[in-house]
C-alpha cells in the first residue's frame, strides 16, 4: 500500500512511486484518475508496463481530431453568413440569424456527440481528459459564443499546445477567437479598454485570487486592446490598441498582451495555479496542503512551466497514490458516462436527443459551462435530479433501444452507423449471451470485474451471488438487475 499523504515531506511529495507499491489496485486508482475507467484489459496492460511507461504513452501526443462535418461545413459558409447577418434588409437579417442558430446548435450536437465517441477509444482517453481539464480552466461558453465552430476552434487550439509549455496556451487562449468573444475582447479598444478579459485571465486563468490588484486589471486590459477574432480568425487591430505606457505588477513599459503573460509567469503565484486546479479536478475537493503545492510549483518553474512534464510528475508521485485519495472522488457526468461504455464495450449512440439530453440531465453538457468559472464538481455533482438522471442512463444502456420511440432522422442515423460495420449502443440479449453460459459463481466474479473490480471478495459480492441463485430460472432479467445494482451503486459513483 501506497505511503498516506502526511508520511512524507513536502520535498519527498512528487518523487515517483516506489516500484514496490505499483499493484493491481495502483494501477486501478491511476487509470481511473488519468481518464474515464480502468477496464480489465487496460489494467492488465499498465501493470505490465508500470506507471511511468503508461504515463508516457498517454502524454505522448494529442490525438487528431478534425473537424466534423458540420462543423466544417459552417466554418466554409461563414463568410456568407457573416455578409446576410450584417445585411440592411432586416427580414433578411433576421432569416439568417435563425439559420445561423439552427446549424450551429445542429453543428454542436454532432460536434458533442463525434468528440464523446473520440474521447471513449481507451488510446485517447487520458489525453482526452487532460483536455477537457484544460477546456474547465480557460473556459468558454456557448451562452456567449453562440457559435458552435468557434468552440470547436477553441478546443482545437487548447490540443495544439496541451503539451508544451503555460505560456505557448496563455498566448494561444488569448487569440482565441471563442475567448475574444466570451470575455469581450472585441469591444476592447483605446481610450476604453474592456477589462473582462484580463481580470479573468487573473482570477480563473493564471494566479488566482489574491495575487493582483485593481490596477493591475486595469493597466492589462489597455495590453490587450484591439485583440479581434474575424470569421472565426484571430486578428491585431493595431489602430484599436494602447500603444502608451502601463504599469502590470509593479513593472513598467510600453506592454502588449503578450508582455502581460511574460509578467504573469514571473509571479510566484503561477507556479502553483495551475497544479492546485489539476489537484481539483483529479485528486480532491479539498485543496492540498500549501507546502505540498509550493514544493510542486518550484518542480514545474524548473521545468520551464512544461505541461507534459507537469502531468507526468504529477500522475506519477507518491502523494497522487496516498490511500487519502483512492475510491472517494465523484465522478463528474461525463466520466460517468464515457466509464459506462468502456466498461460495458458500447459505443456513442449517434442520437442527439438521447446522449446530450441525459447529460444536460447529469448537469454536465460538453462545450457549455455554467459561467466562467466552468464546473465546480465534486459533490455538486450529486442531487436527487442527478441521481435519478445517472439511474436512467444505465437502465438505457442495459436494454435495447426502443426504436418505435425513435423519430425519422433518429432511426436514418442509427442506419447509417450499422452500415459502417457492427455497432452495439446498448446491451441487448445477445450481448449478454456469453454470461448466461457462466455458472453462478463464476458469473458473479466477471460482473464485479466489469463493474467494481475493488469489490471482489465483500458483502456485497455474497449478495450478488446469493440474488442470482435465486433468479437462476430467470437468468437473463436477473443479469441485468446484476448489473443495475452495481452500476447505481454509491461505489461505481466514485473513482
Amino acid at each position: 500500500m501506497a505511503d498516506s499523504l502526511h508520511s512524507f515531506a513536502p520535498s519527498d511529495a512528487w518523487q515517483p512511486l516506489p516500484a514496490a507499491q505499483w499493484d493491481e489496485p495502483a494501477a486501478r486508482h491511476l487509470l481511473r484518475r488519468l481518464g474515464f475507467t480502468a477496464a480489465p484489459a487496460e489494467t492488465a496492460r499498465a501493470l505490465h508496463d508500470g506507471p511511468a511507461a503508461t504515463l508516457a504513452r498517454t502524454f505522448a501526443r494529442m490525438p487528431a481530431f478534425p473537424p466534423p462535418p458540420l462543423i466544417a461545413a459552417l466554418e466554409a459558409d461563414s463568410p456568407r453568413l457573416a455578409r446576410k447577418l450584417t445585411s440592411r434588409d432586416p427580414a433578411e437579417k433576421r432569416l439568417a440569424g435563425k439559420d445561423a442558430r439552427e446549424r450551429s446548435r445542429e453543428a454542436l450536437a454532432d460536434l458533442t456527440l463525434r468528440w464523446l465517441a473520440h474521447a471513449a477509444r481507451p488510446e485517447n482517453s487520458g489525453a482526452e481528459k487532460w483536455l477537457l481539464f484544460l477546456q474547465d480552466v480557460w473556459v468558454v461558453g456557448l451562452d456567449k459564443v453562440k457559435n458552435s465552430a468557434l468552440l470547436y476552434r477553441h478546443q482545437d487550439l487548447l490540443r495544439q499546445a496541451a503539451l508544451g509549455d503555460a505560456l505557448t496556451l496563455a498566448r494561444a487562449m488569448s487569440r482565441s477567437p471563442a475567448m475574444i468573444v466570451y470575455l469581450d475582447l472585441q469591444q476592447s479598444k483605446a481610450g476604453a479598454p474592456n477589462e473582462n478579459f484580463a481580470r479573468e485571465l487573473f482570477e480563473l486563468f493564471t494566479l488566482g485570487e489574491g495575487h493582483y490588484t485593481e490596477q493591475d486589471i486595469k493597466e492589462a486590459a489597455r495590453a490587450f486592446t484591439g485583440y479581434r477574432q474575424q470569421l472565426g480568425t484571430f486578428r491585431f487591430a493595431a489602430r484599436q490598441h494602447d500603444r502608451g505606457p502601463k504599469t502590470v505588477f509593479g513593472r513598467s513599459g510600453n506592454y502588449d498582451g503578450d508582455d502581460v503573460l511574460q509578467l504573469v509567469f514571473r509571479q510566484p503565484a503561477a507556479a502553483t495555479f495551475l497544479p492546485r486546479e489539476m489537484a481539483r479536478f483529479y485528486l480532491a475537493d479539498s485543496p492540498l496542503p500549501a507546502a505540498h503545492l509550493d514544493a510542486l510549483g518550484r518542480l514545474w518553474a524548473r521545468d520551464g512551466f512544461g505541461l507534459r512534464p507537469l502531468a507526468t510528475r504529477f500522475f506519477g508521485s507518491r502523494l497522487f497514490f496516498a490511500p487519502e485519495f483512492r475510491g472517494n472522488f465523484i465522478k463528474s457526468p461525463v466520466q460517468f458516462y464515457l466509464g459506462l461504455l468502456q466498461d460495458l464495450d458500447l459505443g456513442v449512440a449517434p442520437l442527439p436527443r438521447q446522449v446530450i439530453g441525459v447529460l444536460r440531465q447529469m448537469g454536465q453538457m460538453p462545450f457549455n459551462p455554467p459561467n466562467v468559472r466552468g464546473w465546480v464538481g465534486g459533490r455538486a455533482w450529486i442531487n436527487s435530479a442527478t441521481l435519478a438522471a445517472r439511474r436512467q442512463l444505465v437502465q438505457g444502456l442495459l436494454h435495447p433501444l426502443n426504436r418505435d420511440a425513435l423519430n425519422a432522422d433518429e432511426l436514418h442515423a442509427l442506419d447509417l452507423a450499422a452500415a459502417d460495420g457492427p455497432a452495439h449502443f446498448t446491451l441487448d440479449d445477445a450481448r449478454l449471451e456469453p454470461w448466461l453460459q457462466l455458472p453462478n459463481d463464476k458469473l458473479t466474479a466477471s460482473l464485479l470485474a466489469t463493474c467494481l473490480p475493488g469489490q471482489r471478495g465483500t458483502a456485497l459480492e455474497q449478495q450478488i451471488g446469493a440474488f442470482l441463485e435465486r433468479s437462476s430460472a430467470r437468468k437473463l432479467p436477473a443479469i441485468r438487475a446484476a448489473l443495475a445494482t452495481l452500476l447505481e451503486s454509491p461505489n461505481y459513483q466514485l473513482c
